[in-house]
C-alpha cells in the first residue's frame, strides 16, 4: 500500500484548503461539512435546520472531475457529510455566487430570478434553495416541471407555498447560458487536477477515532481484513445520523467514497454490472429508459441531495427491511458480488438477507458489485407507499416480476415486499398458489387472501399491522390491473 497521509485538500469556492488532522485538533474526520463551513470557514449563509438531511437548509454544491475531466456539479446536504468526503473536490457556498463589480454587488442570474419572482420570505431556507437552483442551472439548460421538482424536492419552505420558487426555475430559459463559473471552469479544472495528482490514501488515528479513506479497492480489502471491526462508509447519508442525531462516537470508519473501481456501471451481454459505490442519482440517470420499474423506485428515493450521496452498496449493506432498492432488485433476481482479500463470491439477494439488519456479509468482506440481469421477456413492476411522495421512508414497498405463457397463465412470478417483515421478503405461498393459474381477476382475489395471512408486520408510526396487510393486498391487485394492459 502507498504511504498514508493525514491531509485532505479541496477547493472552498476558489481557495485551496488543506487540512492536516494531526496538526489541527479543532477538527475531526467526522466533523460535518456544515459545521466546518459555518464555524471554521465562517460562511454563515448555509444553515442547520434538521441535522438529518431532510430540510435542505444546509444544501451546498460540489463540483468534481469526471472521467472526461469535465466538472460535474451536484447538491449535497452538508449536515450529514463528513469532511474527508471533500477530498479532491470543489465546494461552493451561497456567498460565492454573487460578485463585486465597481463596488456594487452583482447577483448570480439564479439569485436574480428568485428576486424577480419574490421567492424568499423569512429567508432561512433561501440559501439552500439558491444552491439547489444553482445546481439545476449548471446541469440542465431548460428544465421542465418534473426536473425542477426533482431538484427542489429536498428543500422545505414554510413561507412561500413554493410556486414563486418554481417560477424562478422556469425563468432559466431566459437566463444567460454562461456565468462567472463558465469563465473560471478551466482554472478550476486545473486546480482539481493538481490536487488529484497528489492524492493518496488518507488515514488519521487520533485518540479513540480512526478514519481510513483508500483510493483503491485492494487497499480497502486489505484494511478490512486487518481491521474487521471497521464500519463501512459510502455516502454516509444513513450512518452520519448516528453522529448528528444520536451523538454517538464512530470510532473506526472505512470510507469507500473515493474508490473509482466501485463507481462504474457496465453493460454486459445479458446483465448489468453496477459498482457498489455508484450513487443512487447516478443510477437513476443511467437507468432512465432501461429499467423503468427500477427508475420509478429511484425517483422517490430520498431527495436529489440524498441520492447524490447515498450508494447502492450502502442501501444493501444496511440490510434495512424498508431499503427502497431491495424489493425491485429482488424482483430482478439480482446477485451481489462480495469480496475479501481471500475470495470473491456471488450471492442472491434473497439469500444474503438473514434477519433485521443481519446479512451473510462476513466482517472482512465488502459488497463490490451488483449483478442485475436484463430479461425483456417478463413484466417487472415496483411501487412505494409512503405518507408523502418525496423524501419519506416507505410504509410498504413492492417489487414484482411476472412471466406469462402464450395462453396467459403464470409461468413464473416474484412478489417481493419491503416493510412487511424483518427483512425484504418474498410472498412464497402466494407465488406458489399463482403458478400455472390463469392471470385473471378472480384468481388474484384468491391470492390476495393468501397474501394477507402470509406476513405478520409490525405496527409503528407509519402504519398499523392490519393497514400494511391491506396495502400489500391492494398492491397485488394494482399490479394485476397494470400488467394486463
Amino acid at each position: 500500500m502507498e504511504q498514508n497521509n493525514s491531509i485532505i485538500q479541496f477547493l472552498l469556492n476558489e481557495e485551496l484548503r488543506t487540512i492536516d488532522f494531526r496538526m489541527d485538533k479543532t477538527l475531526s474526520p467526522t466533523t460535518t461539512v456544515l459545521n466546518y463551513v459555518r464555524d471554521h470557514a465562517k460562511y454563515k449563509g448555509v444553515k442547520e435546520g434538521c441535522a438529518e438531511g431532510d430540510c435542505g437548509a444546509c444544501t451546498l454544491v460540489i463540483a468534481e472531475l469526471g472521467e472526461n475531466e469535465e466538472l460535474h456539479y451536484k447538491t449535497i446536504t452538508s449536515c450529514i457529510v463528513f469532511l474527508p468526503y471533500l477530498n479532491g473536490k470543489q465546494l461552493f457556498t451561497v456567498e460565492y455566487l454573487s460578485e463585486k463589480q465597481n463596488g456594487q454587488t452583482v447577483l448570480h442570474p439564479v439569485q436574480e430570478a428568485l428576486v424577480k419572482t419574490n421567492g424568499s420570505q423569512c429567508g432561512y431556507c433561501t440559501p439552500g434553495f439558491v444552491m439547489s437552483l444553482f445546481n439545476l442551472y449548471k446541469t440542465i439548460e431548460n428544465p421542465n416541471r418534473v426536473e425542477v421538482e426533482q431538484a427542489l424536492s429536498g428543500n422545505l419552505c414554510r413561507c412561500t407555498g413554493y410556486q414563486s420558487i418554481l417560477d424562478a426555475a422556469y425563468l432559466f430559459k431566459d437566463l444567460p447560458k454562461e456565468d462567472k463559473f463558465s469563465l473560471l471552469k478551466e482554472e478550476h479544472i486545473q486546480k482539481l487536477k493538481e490536487i488529484s495528482a497528489h492524492s493518496a490514501d488518507f488515514l488519521i488515528e487520533r485518540g479513540n477515532e480512526v478514519y481510513f479513506q483508500p483510493q483503491l479497492l485492494s487497499h480497502a480489502l486489505e484494511y478490512k481484513n486487518e481491521y474487521p471491526e471497521a464500519i463501512l462508509l459510502g455516502g454516509a447519508s444513513d450512518l452520519a445520523l448516528l453522529k448528528t442525531k444520536k451523538h454517538q462516537d464512530l470510532p473506526h470508519l472505512l470510507d469507500l467514497s473515493h474508490i473509482k473501481e466501485l463507481q462504474t456501471i457496465v453493460k454486459k451481454a445479458d446483465y448489468w454490472e453496477i459498482g457498489a459505490g455508484v450513487s443512487i442519482e447516478q443510477l437513476r440517470v443511467a437507468f432512465e429508459d432501461k429499467f423503468p420499474s427500477f427508475r420509478k423506485m429511484l425517483d422517490v428515493f430520498g431527495s436529489q441531495q440524498i441520492r447524490n450521496l447515498a450508494t447502492l452498496g450502502g442501501n444493501l449493506g444496511s440490510g434495512s427491511p424498508i431499503g427502497d432498492t431491495l424489493p425491485v432488485l429482488m424482483a430482478h433476481q439480482a446477485e451481489l458480488l462480495i469480496e475479501s482479500v481471500h475470495e470473491r463470491r456471488t450471492e442472491k439477494l434473497e439469500d444474503y438477507l438473514l434477519g433485521y439488519r443481519k446479512t451473510t456479509l462476513m466482517p472482512n468482506e465488502i459488497i463490490t458489485k451488483v449483478i442485475l440481469p436484463s430479461d425483456e421477456n417478463q413484466i417487472i413492476w415496483s411501487e412505494k407507499i409512503s405518507k408523502r411522495r418525496d423524501l419519506d421512508i416507505s410504509t410498504v414497498s413492492a417489487g414484482f416480476a411476472l412471466k406469462l405463457t402464450n395462453d396467459r397463465k403464470v409461468q413464473s412470478i416474484i412478489l417481493a415486499f419491503g416493510g412487511m417483515a424483518a427483512i425484504t421478503y418474498r410472498a412464497y405461498q402466494t407465488e406458489e398458489f399463482l403458478l400455472g393459474k390463469p392471470w385473471e381477476k378472480s384468481i388474484i382475489e384468491e391470492a390476495m387472501e393468501i397474501l394477507k395471512d402470509e406476513f405478520t408486520p409490525l405496527s409503528d408510526a407509519r402504519a398499523e399491522a392490519e393497514g400494511r396487510k391491506l396495502l400489500a393486498k391492494n398492491l397485488l391487485m394494482k399490479f394485476y390491473l397494470e400488467a394486463r394492459k
